[in-house]
This record gives C-alpha cells, structure tokens and sequence, in this order.
C-alpha cells in the first residue's frame, strides 16, 4: 500500500482534477461502487475524489463489505480537501436509517441533499466535474423532487431548454433525441426544429469534450426500417430527413436516416463518430447490450461536465458485495477526459486563424 502512494505522487499529474461525487441513492448500490472505484490508490493519479455523504453511511457501508482499503479524510467543506486523497464533505450529521434494497423517502431526500451539495460547489469553482451515483426516480419523487432525471434537473440549473444525453464507452457514443417520456408521446415530441438542435448539440460536444475536429453523426429513424419510404411512418419523409438536410445546410456532417434495428450490428457504426436515436429505449438497449460493463453516461451541452454510470440503483442486489464498481470508474475517467479536452479546445481556440474562402467552399464539398 505504501509503495501504491509513492506511485501516486510520482507519477500523478501535476494538477489533479477535483472530482465532486454525489453518493446517489444510500440504499442502492452506489456507496458501495464509490468504495470499490476509489479503494484503489491509482484512481488518485489524475484527481482529487470529494465525495458528498455522511461519514455514518460509509462507515456502515465499509463494515457490510468487511473493507480495509477504503481509505477517507473527512472535512467539513471542499476548500478543505487534501489533493490526491479521497475526501468526503459531510453534508448531514444526523443518524439516517438505512433500509437497503428499498426505494424510501429518506433515500431520495438525502441523495437530493448529496447532489444539491454537489452542484453548488461545482457552480463555485470548488469542484472541477460532477460525477453522480445512481438515483431512483421513485424515491426522489417521494421527497420531493420534480425532475425525471440528472439530465433534466442539471439542464435547469444550467438555465438550459435543453441537455444532450450521450452514452458513451470508447468510441461508440449514442445520443438521444428524447429522453425520459413515454412511448406514446415521442412521435408528437419529434420536430425538424428538435431534432436539428440536438443534432448541432451533438457535432459541438464531439468536437469541444472528445476533440473530434470533423465529427460524423449517424441519425436513426423512428419507425421499422426507417419507414420504408411512408408504408411504416411518415416521421422519416416529414421530420427526420428534413432535419438532416437542415444539418447539412449548416455544414454538419449528419447523414441519415438508418434503420435502427440492424444498424449496431453492422460495421455502419464505425464509420461514424456519433449516433443519434429519437428515443431512450432505442438508442440505450442495444449500447447496454454492447458495453453495459464499462458505458458512462454524460450529459452534454451544459457549461460544467458532468457523467454517471449507465446504470441504475440496483436495489435488488444492494448490500450484498455483488455490484461492480467498473461502470462508475469509467465515469471519472470519462469526466476527467472531457474537462482537460475542453480546457485544451479552449486554449486551441483561443486565437483562431481566419479560414479561407478556399477552405470554406473545400469543406463544404465534403459532405455534399
């Protein structure tokens, strides 16, 4: 363990980035996956963890999966945190009683209390990225709490109409047009206006937090085999296609729109640098097929950056040393890599040489 540290501070990047954690829903599995992901001193090269909880709820939490490695320093504010350790902000003193396994009202309002804590201080400077554990929409809706999601809420506070929800695992990245409504509402949600605006969300966030200089976005279409030319839909011809076109008129390189079905089985995908389904189900269910493991969710088009794993509380097997931290370990990492690509776009950018008249028609004729 020793000889671990001085690797840490040997090699460690000379301004580790502060990662402020919300602890999500206490009797789910995301205490535990935070344990897991930060028990091992490597996680401590490149950040600085600034967890928001409750000294009690991890101490409980370290005595049920019998760990030792698990190693905290506890301050009462973020100013207060030690660079290269783990570090936890007790945001509440008081005894809470754990009903693990359980969507409770008391799990929702303190996972509310943890992320409220957390983007406060993120909106402060004090902490770089966000990085959230699982929520339950239930019990956040017991306490209170008036969004469907991370997404929604962060976007509010953000003072934006509109976030982008990306999953993310190496290079496959599938975003969604529409996120947590129902079914039957998304054909009347989809409009060209929509769609194009997540459309020039999704080629700024490759290009600004994954560095993709010309990023090339696959768009799905709504209905079986994308319509098959209005015998299975209309959304295609009177939606979809015409956002694409109005994409391409803006010199995005959106191409589309493909049939959903066959599309993540094919080598398709990897010509392209992003997806774009309509819908939560259509985009999420194949990328969790393919990388449930080690996918990160990350919220896009806001000021600040935030991620998650890409998947839920997990109550039916909370407790129980079973869940694996993988997901929230590529969470850190993705949002450590999307804060040091912007502040490099940043800087790229800063200065910009004017481009020519050349270039623009040159550039133009690629995507025609």
């Amino acid at each position: 363990m020793e000889k671990e540290k001085e690797v840490v501070k040997e090699q460690g990047s000379a301004h580790p980035v502060r990662v402020g954690i919300s602890i999500g829903d206490m009797n789910g599995i995301g205490p535990e996956i935070i344990i897991k992901a930060l028990r091992d001193s490597r996680m401590l090269l490149d950040c600085t963890p600034v967890i928001y909880g409750s000294n009690k709820i991890f101490a409980h939490y370290k005595k049920l999966l019998n760990d030792n490695e698990f190693v905290y320093t506890s301050c009462r504010t973020a100013e207060e945190a030690q660079n290269r350790k783990v570090n936890l902000v007790n945001v509440w003193n008081e005894e809470v009683e754990l009903e693990i396994g359980k969507a409770t009202e008391a799990g929702g309002k303190h996972a509310f209390l943890s992320l409220e804590r957390a983007t406060q201080d993120l909106a402060e400077g004090k902490v770089d990225v966000l990085v959230t554990a699982p929520i339950s929409k239930d019990a956040m809706g017991k306490s209170g709490f008036q969004f469907p999601g991370h997404t929604e809420y962060l976007a509010h506070l953000a003072g934006e109409p509109e976030a982008l929800m990306i999953l993310v695992a190496g290079t496959l990245r599938v975003a969604l047009v529409t996120t947590h409504i129902p079914i039957k509402e998304v054909s009347t949600s989809l409009t060209r206006e929509k769609i194009l605006q997540k459309i020039k969300m999704f080629e700024s966030s490759l290009k600004k937090d994954f560095g993709i200089i010309r990023p090339k976005i696959a768009v799905f279409g709504l209905n079986p085999h994308a319509g098959e030319n209005g015998k299975m839909g209309t959304e295609e011809q009177e939606t979809i296609t015409p956002a694409i076109n109005m994409a391409k008129n803006e010199e995005i390189m959106a191409f589309g729109p493909f049939p959903a079905d066959g599309f993540f089985g094919s080598d398709g995908r990897h010509q392209f640098d992003g997806i774009l389904a309509m819908y939560h189900d259509q985009g999420l269910a194949a990328f969790k097929a393919l990388a449930f493991d080690d996918g990160v969710n990350y919220t896009a088009g806001l000021p600040i950056v935030r991620t998650s794993p890409d998947h839920g509380t997990a109550f039916d097997i909370a407790g129980q040393n079973k869940a694996s931290e993988q997901s929230f370990r590529s969470a850190i990492y993705q949002a450590i890599d999307v804060f040091r690509c912007r502040k490099m776009s940043k800087e790229m950018n800063a200065n910009p040489l004017p481009v020519s008249v050349k270039e623009r028609r040159r550039s133009s004729s690629d995507i025609e």
